[in-house]
């Protein structure tokens, strides 16, 4: 039978695999999370892409350090990065590598088109270049001769035969795409600083390494000196995860997409990549939203500084809703964040073990002594209205992809029921001690609702709680620091 469902393409950016997941991208897959289930919720078709991106300098001097091929080190830390889907409670389709023997040809299809219309020369060159970044940098990005993102990282001067990529031929083309879609990036200070920089002038930009030099890398159809620049492919990954271009009728279901990233890849995600889309004649892509970085006790995340939180360890002692909720309630979707293990517990105490839990375990011990088997269809109007503004408001606000302000309508709600309860005491057995608690089940049915696509395993435990009159402590109290070490 013919799907006639809406569909929807969602995709992380990918990140390298020379070093352990952290924190920082545990948030991004998160997030992305958030919206695939929502739009699920919506019913539409999604497809969720994340994978690893597995070329590159970077990739190359690692394996070299471990004494090992680079493919040898990629397949060792892929699987690393996969493994997040089950840590995290993350509900992606595809898991792309960009070493898979498809998106190595659909890598250097993509090039073909590129080249066929003219949009790729080669020339000599000379590039001061940030590693960290993998992008090559002008004097007016460098702070004290180093980039700002990795000063730990010297910067690099590359001098050598390289191809290039025709920029400058998309300059009012890309300002055109931006004035015709005033939410092509989220938020809108992310666009207007694109829109400046394009404004500024688009200079081409290098998209091969001479094999001989860095031969990790796709090799460039018909010159076996040159592989392609790592940037150059991995963003290909976003069309070949559809099965392009063998596969029409899936890439022309689901493209164009939405693309999640932090705010160091917007000139690659909302610039570089769209003008690479318009040279092979393919669609734009729909919408990047950009988020923040997050910092560790107002540091950056850094291994020198030994202060890179590990996503599976936090996972481990706090559970997946707690850390899903931390970063999606604490963290503004699109500014920098910081996380502290006093933060953390502060939040979980209070929102979680204190709020949600606690009016959980309350809800059902009386619902349980005053033997409710189902709340009743009358309920409360107020309770009715409440609800339905809660519903409004969390709508509009992960459209806007204000993933805390959803939240924080839903504890609202948490704190009107907790309020109600305390007013009409019905633990002193009243007259309307149950219709009391049956407007409180029929809330808790309804935020179980709202909370999926944000705290999944909680939701479910919710509304098996309303259905059975039997719970389980959804978050135990933390009465002293946990021992992370």
């Amino acid at each position: 039978m013919f799907n006639k469902k809406k569909k929807f393409y969602i995709t992380t950016t990918l990140p390298y695999v020379n070093a352990e997941p952290h924190i920082g991208f545990a948030m991004e897959i998160i997030q992305a999370d958030v919206i695939a289930r929502f739009k699920r919720q919506q019913g539409f078709e999604v497809f969720f892409n994340f994978g690893t991106d597995e070329h590159g300098i970077k990739i190359y001097r690692k394996a070299q350090e471990a004494g090992i091929d680079p493919k040898t080190y990629c397949d060792i830390y892929a699987p690393k990065f996969n493994d997040l889907k089950a840590a995290l409670n993350v509900t992606y389709d595809n898991f792309i590598r960009t070493t898979d023997e498809h998106h190595v040809k659909s890598a250097q299809e993509f090039w073909k088109l590129c080249k066929k219309k003219g949009d790729i020369y080669k020339k000599n060159y000379k590039v001061k270049y940030c590693v960290g970044c993998e992008l090559e940098k002008m004097d007016s990005e460098l702070e004290n001769e180093k980039c700002p993102i990795h000063p730990n990282l010297q910067i690099e001067l590359i001098e050598e035969e390289n191809y290039f990529f025709k920029y400058s031929n998309y300059q009012e083309k890309l300002l055109k795409l931006y004035e015709k879609n005033p939410k092509f990036v989220i938020p809108t200070t992310k666009l207007n600083e694109i829109i400046e920089f394009t404004k500024r002038g688009l200079q081409d930009f290098s998209i091969s390494r001479l094999k001989e030099k860095m031969p990790w890398g796709v090799d460039v159809p018909g010159d076996d000196k040159h592989v392609m620049y790592v940037w150059t492919d991995a963003l290909v990954s976003y069309i070949s995860a559809l099965g392009w271009p063998e596969n029409k009728k899936q890439f022309n279901n689901f493209w164009p997409g939405m693309q999640v990233a932090g705010k160091d890849n917007l000139r690659q995600q909302s610039s570089m990549w769209q003008a690479m889309l318009m040279s092979c004649g393919l669609p734009n892509s729909s919408q990047i939203f950009i988020h923040g970085f997050i910092t560790v006790g107002g540091q950056k995340i850094s291994k020198s500084l030994g202060n890179v939180i590990n996503p599976f360890e936090l996972v481990k002692k706090y559970g997946v809703d707690a850390v899903r909720y931390y970063l999606l309630r604490e963290i503004t979707p699109t500014e920098d964040g910081d996380f502290t293990y006093e933060k953390f517990e502060q939040r979980y105490n209070a929102d979680l073990a204190g709020g949600a839990g606690n009016l959980v375990a309350r809800t059902i011990t009386l619902a349980q002594k005053l033997e409710i088997q189902n709340y009743k269809s009358q309920i409360n109007p107020k309770f009715k209205i409440q609800i339905e503004e809660t519903g409004k408001k969390c709508k509009q606000a992960l459209e806007e992809y204000k993933f805390n302000e959803a939240l924080k309508s839903i504890w609202e709600l948490i704190s009107f029921c907790d309020r109600y309860i305390n007013e009409q005491k019905p633990w002193e057995a009243k007259e309307n001690a149950s219709e009391v608690i049956s407007d409180i089940l029929f809330a808790l049915d309804n935020m179980a609702d709202l909370l999926l696509p944000f705290l999944p395993d909680t939701s479910e435990k919710i509304k098996k709680a309303v259905q059975t009159k039997q719970s389980q402590i959804l978050f135990p109290r933390i009465t002293q620091p946990l021992d992370l070490k």
